[in-house]
């Protein structure tokens, strides 16, 4: 069960570039605030308007950089 919910995530995150902080939040399975603090530090913030936008690809990059070996 465990595959399965990896393999849906998986997909969820390579169909969208783009997302909003909450949904953000529940991707990477963290809180909100440490999601738009992180995001921000990753330079991954696109502001239009009132509209915030995450990109998914530079916020994986920057997270990777937290890897314990």
């Amino acid at each position: 069960m465990s595959e399965m919910k990896t393999t849906v995530d998986r997909t969820r995150r390579a169909s969208k570039k783009y997302v909003r902080y909450k949904e953000g939040a529940e991707l990477f399975s963290m809180g909100l605030s440490k999601f738009q603090k992180m995001a921000h530090e990753a330079k991954a913030t696109y502001k239009v308007d009132k509209l915030v936008l995450v990109n998914v690809d530079k916020f994986e990059k920057y997270l990777e950089t937290f890897a314990e070996y």
